[in-house]
């Protein structure tokens, strides 16, 4: 199959955020939440490894609740819990924007060159997160520049779904508005949960693990690498790449042989 019946195959990749374009949980989530905690008076902090725990829920005020219900219960009582959450929730936005601002949470290898390359090649690109809008915004625009979001052509984020990752309905927003279908979309994940809402909407999806997920089960996933490498710098195969592949670093056409794997 020559290079432009491929790219009528590959028709747009759909990008995960927090620990796929960077490592933003243990080094930015994580430290925005304990600031959060400290500016509210209390004494609650979530080391590394507690962290990792917490992220089998996905969405930061669902994370708030399901900590609350194993450590905090007494919390549970308050009569505007959910109000109170939700200002809770938006101070540890606010701190995680002061992170990004100061550019202490770069992009993963490969991320920028690959965003940048699809778009010369005529792949569109979306993301997929549960994260909120308001963090999308503030990585993109930290790690590539102010207008950095109109290089995505839909982002689907925060609670515009009535379930969030592993549910796939994220997937099925930004597909539906892209009016496209599953076999003609790559996905870009870093978890279990990603995997699996990736999967659940038909999608082929790559996974690039990070200091949280190398242990987490991607049978089902295309392949499984460090991270998209560079040509410089080439990524660790964990697991599932095929030798179709022929490089260490992810490129249009990489992505193009993933998707045409049987």
């Amino acid at each position: 199959m020559n290079s432009t019946e491929n790219n009528e195959t590959l028709k747009a990749v759909l990008f995960d955020v927090d620990g796929t374009l960077a490592d933003t949980e243990r080094d930015g989530h994580r430290p925005a939440f304990n600031a959060a905690f400290e500016e509210f008076n209390l004494p609650w902090y979530w080391d590394v490894p507690l962290y990792g725990e917490l992220l089998q829920v996905t969405g930061g005020k669902e994370r708030i609740r399901f900590y609350m219900e194993k450590h905090q219960r007494d919390e549970l009582e308050r009569s505007d819990l959910d109000a109170w959450i939700a200002g809770l929730h938006k101070a540890k936005t606010r701190h995680f924007k002061a992170l990004m601002e100061r550019g202490e949470i770069p992009l993963r290898p490969g991320v920028k060159r690959l965003i940048h390359e699809l778009r010369g090649r005529g792949v569109r690109i979306a993301i997929a997160t549960t994260t909120t809008p308001e963090n999308v915004t503030y990585l993109l625009q930290s790690t590539l520049g102010e207008n950095a979001t109109d290089l995505f052509e839909v982002i689907g984020a925060g609670d515009i779904v009535p379930q969030k990752k592993p549910a796939p309905d994220i997937y099925f927003w930004v597909l539906d508005r892209m009016q496209l279908k599953p076999s003609q979309c790559i996905a870009i994940e870093d978890s279990e949960n990603g995997l699996q809402a990736a999967r659940s909407a038909g999608l082929t999806t790559l996974i690039t693990v990070n200091h949280y997920t190398r242990q987490q089960d991607f049978t089902e996933a295309a392949a499984v690498l460090s991270d998209l490498g560079e040509p410089d710098q080439g990524f660790t195969a964990i697991s599932n790449l095929p030798a179709t592949v022929g490089k260490s670093w992810i490129d249009t056409d990489a992505l193009m042989q993933l998707l045409e794997q049987p």
